[in-house]
């Protein structure tokens, strides 16, 4: 079962939700399903009928979906609503999952669903690419583009990890709260992909 990883205050999210059953990391990698969970995470709560409008998918599709994901923990029925026309809303603002097990189906649908994720990323940031013209001055100028090639061992990447997870932790408050948005503020989606690159030989000093 998925597993809340900070306690949940009354009214308010908690920040992560954690995929363990290799069912909800399965149900997860779906495209539509996270696209759902992003969508309802930014703009939410909203309705099938909502999700429909965003998605461009059917009414029908969009409710069946938006119940697999209440199945595992990813969403739930927000309050307010009327009828058939519930409304759904997130469950947490960010989704974790194992990066190691010991557990072979465990890992597999782990190792599938990142690589669903990562598919995912690389759409979007082709997307913001070909659009990025449109944009002022100022935002085409402060987009960052680029990569770095560092030896690190495992214990000097994972503290790299966290050091950045603490620079960008004073602004994750902004996406719930729009009165912490300076004038001028808009979504900017930061990815933090690090893995090691096998296509590179080691070389050793001499």
């Amino acid at each position: 079962m998925p597993e809340i990883s900070e306690p949940r205050p009354e009214g308010e999210q908690p920040r992560s939700i954690r995929l363990t059953d290799p069912r909800a990391l399965r149900a997860y990698a779906h495209p539509l399903r996270m696209s759902l969970v992003g969508l309802l995470r930014s703009i939410g709560p909203f309705t099938a009928t909502r999700a429909a409008e965003l998605t461009g998918e059917s009414v029908a599709s969009c409710s069946y979906h938006l119940r697999i994901l209440a199945k595992y923990g990813l969403v739930e029925e927000a309050p307010g609503g009327r009828g058939r026309e519930k409304p759904w809303q997130a469950t947490a603002r960010y989704t974790e999952w194992p990066e190691y097990s010991e557990d072979a189906s465990v890992a597999e649908a782990a190792d599938a669903l990142s690589a669903a994720v990562a598919e995912r990323y690389f759409e979007r940031v082709t997307r913001a690419m070909e659009n990025r013209h449109r944009l002022p001055r100022e935002w085409q100028e402060a987009e960052q583009f680029g990569d770095s090639l560092l030896h690190l061992t495992p214990e000097e990447l994972t503290d790299l990890g966290e050091r950045i997870n603490a620079l960008l932790r004073p602004y994750e408050g902004r996406e719930s709260d729009a009165s912490l948005r300076p004038e001028g503020a808009r979504p900017v989606s930061i990815l933090r992909i690090a893995y090691l690159d096998q296509e590179i030989p080691d070389s050793e000093e001499e």
